[in-house]
């Protein structure tokens, strides 16, 4: 007699993979994107089809094929293919790995792919771990990041990895993917014969960001929904109630956080307030600190519009000021007003030339000389009589103009000049 006779009929099966799981391709000929990288003859698929042992680390967005080229690379290399994620893994999931590589070498004389996602958070330490096996060939390393490995992998383990840059799809490989999946009838939705429409593709297309895995996500809920109420079509309005909200490409904790205050400050600097008004709106749609975007604005005010423009400054500081007293959203409007104001400004980087000049010479130069006797302060007993401070010191106002020819500089910077007025942006 069965305990529990409503489970004797469940079957023992998994549960079907995502969507973005099936549509997984194998091969080069159905990877779709990245054709700067895995077009005939380019470095990243003469490294995936061969056997060649060379490790290398995939630098990306989200969604944009990273995994995928490893297991292709397994696939076509015949390598026994092992992922961890250095989310959950350690230097024991290491040692196991190396372990069973040692083995097929020995057993079957097959290669081994380790496959490391998010490889930029391992730690020195663990990062250290794997070096020696990658160095002696023991393994194949392919790591995944959508962090620059510049910042976060360790030197050693870079230079024994060619970099390569993903770029986020673009709207026609997005597209090529949708389709691709929806009339697959082996991996895909093609056995329910559901079409999408025209509308709801390219709202799809809007929504995934570049980023394939998000883009097969939203198609497959919509699709689970129509097949369940029997429509024969993915409609517009069915995509608009599954996407909520459009998501922003965007991490204010990482790489993207100083690429976009790059954009946003060398847009202000080139004088484009369209480009530094995208920028803004897209740090504060990322959810990016807006003290943080504040300080960008004061400091480009300063260094680019400098004097000749002063009011730049005091409008940045203003804003400053307002994102205190009223907060997001309001806060976005003087930081916008500020930002068109700045970006139409006229530029002048004399500031910052001048200091960084004057900076050299103490810093890096050794030009760190005493303040001459003549100007040196004389508020207290005998500095004059005892000293001879300020013996020759003239005082400006004591002459016509309020001005009177006189050395200011140590005697071995005399004639130095910071402050050039002829100087026109010669700071990179």
């Amino acid at each position: 007699m069965e305990l529990f006779p409503e489970y004797t009929n469940l079957t023992s099966s998994p549960p079907p993979s995502p969507l973005a799981a099936r549509m997984r391709p194998d091969t080069l000929e159905k990877y779709f994107g990245q054709e700067h990288l895995v077009g005939t003859g380019l470095p990243l698929r003469e490294l995936v089809e061969t056997e060649s042992g060379l490790s290398f680390i995939l630098w990306g967005p989200p969604g944009t094929g990273k995994t995928t080229l490893a297991r292709i690379a397994a696939n076509l290399t015949k390598s026994d293919f092992h992922e961890i994620s250095a989310v959950n893994a350690g230097v024991a999931d290491i040692r196991k790995v190396v372990q069973s590589a040692t083995e097929s070498w020995k057993l079957k004389g097959s290669r081994t792919i380790l496959f490391l996602d998010e490889i930029h958070r391992f730690n020195k330490a663990q990062q250290d771990a794997v070096l020696p096996y990658v160095e002696n060939g023991t393994i194949r390393l392919i790591g995944s990041t959508t962090e620059n490995p510049s910042f976060e992998v360790i030197p050693a383990l870079r230079s024994r990895c060619q970099i390569f840059r993903l770029e986020t799809l673009d709207r026609g490989s997005i597209r090529k993917i949708i389709f691709s999946a929806l009339y697959d009838k082996e991996n895909g939705l093609g056995e329910s014969d559901i079409t999408l429409q025209e509308e709801a593709q390219e709202l799809i297309v809007s929504h995934a960001n570049g980023d394939a895995r998000r883009a097969l996500n939203v198609l497959e809920a919509t699709h689970e929904v129509a097949l369940s109420k029997k429509e024969p079509s993915i409609s517009l309005a069915r995509v608009e109630g599954i996407i909520q909200q459009t998501a922003t490409l965007y991490d204010k904790k990482g790489t993207e956080h100083y690429d976009h205050a790059s954009a946003f400050q060398k847009s202000l600097r080139g004088s484009d307030p369209d480009a530094a008004i995208y920028w803004l709106a897209k740090m504060i749609a990322g959810g990016e600190d807006p003290r943080f975007i504040a300080r960008r604005l004061l400091v480009t005010a300063a260094e680019d519009v400098g004097n000749a423009d002063p009011q730049a400054l005091l409008l940045a500081l203003a804003a400053t000021e307002c994102i205190d007293r009223l907060g997001l959203p309001e806060a976005r409007i003087p930081l916008a007003q500020a930002v068109i104001y700045i970006a139409k400004a006229p530029k002048d980087n004399s500031a910052i030339c001048a200091i960084d000049e004057a900076l050299g010479d103490i810093q890096k130069k050794g030009r760190s000389y005493p303040v001459p006797d003549h100007l040196k302060d004389t508020h207290y007993k005998d500095a004059k009589k005892e000293y001879g401070y300020g013996v020759d010191y003239k005082y400006p106002h004591n002459y016509p103009g309020n001005f009177v020819e006189q050395d200011y500089l140590p005697k071995a910077l005399k004639n130095r000049k910071y402050v050039d007025d002829n100087r026109q942006d010669k700071k990179e």
